[in-house]
């Protein structure tokens, strides 16, 4: 992704917005670390669309409300597996 750090984070934020994508699936599509995604999103965003950085910022809060139900869910499958494998 060569590009300068306001088109990165418009780029970004466009994704996370359209697709209801977490931050990890962002860094993840884009080939760039979490951290670079949400310090793009999270700062330099406000300053290149404040718009489209609220639309981010509301699924990125959606995200952060439904997080301990994926890792439940992650946990329950993982140990669902452990069963199968041992029977």
């Amino acid at each position: 992704m060569k590009e300068n750090a306001g088109e990165r984070a418009v780029t970004l934020g466009n994704y996370i917005a359209e697709n209801g994508a977490t931050v990890r699936e962002a860094a993840k599509k884009f080939g760039i670390s979490k951290s670079t995604v949400h310090k793009d999103v999270t700062e330099k965003l406000k300053h290149e669309n404040a718009v489209l950085w609220e639309r981010v910022r509301a699924v990125l809060d959606k995200n952060k409300a439904e997080r301990h139900m994926r890792g439940g869910e992650a946990t329950k499958q993982k140990y669902m597996d452990m069963k199968i494998y041992r029977a």
